[in-house]
C-alpha cells in the first residue's frame, strides 16, 4: 500500500508543480497587493488592513453579496432539478443516446463572452426572435429599466448554458446502475417515483454534490455573462460581487480589488471545504 501511494504521489506532482505555478504564485501576489495602496506598480504604500476594513464595512459589499448568494441559490433552484429530469428523460437506445447528449451539450461550447452578444442579439426589439415574440406576451421593450426584467434574462440566460453540464454528470452516474436493480424494482411493482427515490437518487448523490459545487462557484462569481447584459442595473439590482471587482480593477484600484479578489477567494474556499466534508461523510457511509 505505502509503494502505491508513493507512485501516485509521483505521479501527481507535475500537476502539482503546475498548480503552484499557475495557482498560487498569483494567489501569494494578490494576497501582497492587498496590504498596500498601490499607485502603480513601482509605487506601494503599507495599508495594513485597512482595505479589508473597509470591504467588510461596506454596505454595498454586503448588498452585492446577498446579490450574488441569492443568484447562486435561484440557479441551483432550477438547474439542478432541470438537470436530473432531463437526464431521466434521455432515450435509452444507444443511437440516440449520443445524439440527445451532443444536442444538450451544444450551449456548453460557445465562449462565455459570446453568450450575452447572443441573447441580446435574441431580445433585440428590430432583430431577434425574442424581441419580436416577447412583447406580445407582456414583455416590455425597456427591459433594461426592469430589475426583475434584467434578473430574468440573465437567470435563463444561465439556465440554458450550464444545464447541460448538470445532465451530462447526472447521466454518466444513471448508467452505473445495474439492469438488475430496474427488474427487481418491475417485480416488486415499485411506481417511478420509487424507482428514483430508492435506486436512481441514491446514486445520484456524489455527482450531484461535485455539480452542486461547480454551479456555485461559477455562478456566485458570475461576470463576463452578467455585466454585458446590463453593466450591473438597474441600480445596481444585478450588481454582484464579481461586478464590483471588475469595477475596481477597471479603476485601477489595484489594492482594494486584490483585498477583495482575497475575501472572494474565502468565501468560495469556505464553501468548497463544506462541500469536501460533505463528499467525505458520503464516501464512509457507502463503505461496507
Amino acid at each position: 500500500m505505502k509503494d502505491r501511494t508513493e507512485i501516485g504521489w509521483l505521479f501527481a506532482a507535475p500537476a502539482a508543480l503546475i498548480l503552484s505555478i499557475v495557482g498560487l504564485l498569483p494567489l501569494i501576489t494578490v494576497v501582497n497587493y492587498s496590504f498596500f495602496e498601490i499607485f502603480i506598480l513601482d509605487s506601494r504604500f503599507w495599508v495594513g488592513t485597512e482595505w479589508y476594513k473597509d470591504i467588510i464595512g461596506s454596505g454595498s459589499f454586503w448588498a452585492s453579496f446577498g446579490r450574488s448568494t441569492l443568484f447562486s441559490a435561484l440557479i441551483l433552484t432550477l438547474q439542478i432539478p432541470l438537470g436530473i429530469a432531463i437526464a431521466l428523460c434521455i432515450p435509452k437506445r444507444k443511437i440516440w443516446v449520443g445524439i440527445t447528449l451532443a444536442l444538450v451539450a451544444l450551449p456548453l461550447l460557445v465562449p462565455w463572452n459570446m453568450i450575452p452578444a447572443l441573447w441580446l442579439s435574441l431580445l433585440n426589439s428590430e432583430s431577434g426572435i425574442l424581441g419580436r415574440v416577447l412583447p406580445n406576451l407582456g414583455w416590455p421593450p425597456d427591459w433594461k429599466l426592469s430589475a426583475r426584467h434584467t434578473w430574468a434574462v440573465i437567470i435563463v440566460m444561465d439556465v440554458w448554458h450550464w444545464t447541460s453540464l448538470v445532465v451530462i454528470l447526472c447521466y454518466s452516474a444513471l448508467t452505473t446502475i445495474p439492469a438488475a436493480y430496474y427488474q427487481a424494482a418491475a417485480i416488486d411493482g415499485a411506481n417511478p417515483w420509487q424507482v428514483f427515490r430508492h435506486i436512481q437518487l441514491p446514486r445520484l448523490h456524489h455527482v450531484l454534490l461535485m455539480a452542486i459545487l461547480l454551479r456555485f462557484m461559477d455562478s456566485f462569481m458570475i461576470y463576463s455573462e452578467a455585466f454585458p447584459i446590463n453593466a450591473g442595473g438597474p441600480d445596481r439590482a444585478t450588481t454582484f460581487l464579481a461586478v464590483d471587482l471588475g469595477e475596481e480593477i477597471k479603476a485601477f484600484n489595484y489594492g482594494p480589488s486584490a483585498a477583495r479578489s482575497v475575501i472572494y477567494f474565502l468565501i468560495v474556499l469556505t464553501v468548497a471545504w463544506v462541500f469536501s466534508r460533505a463528499q467525505g461523510k458520503l464516501d464512509r457511509e457507502d463503505q461496507p
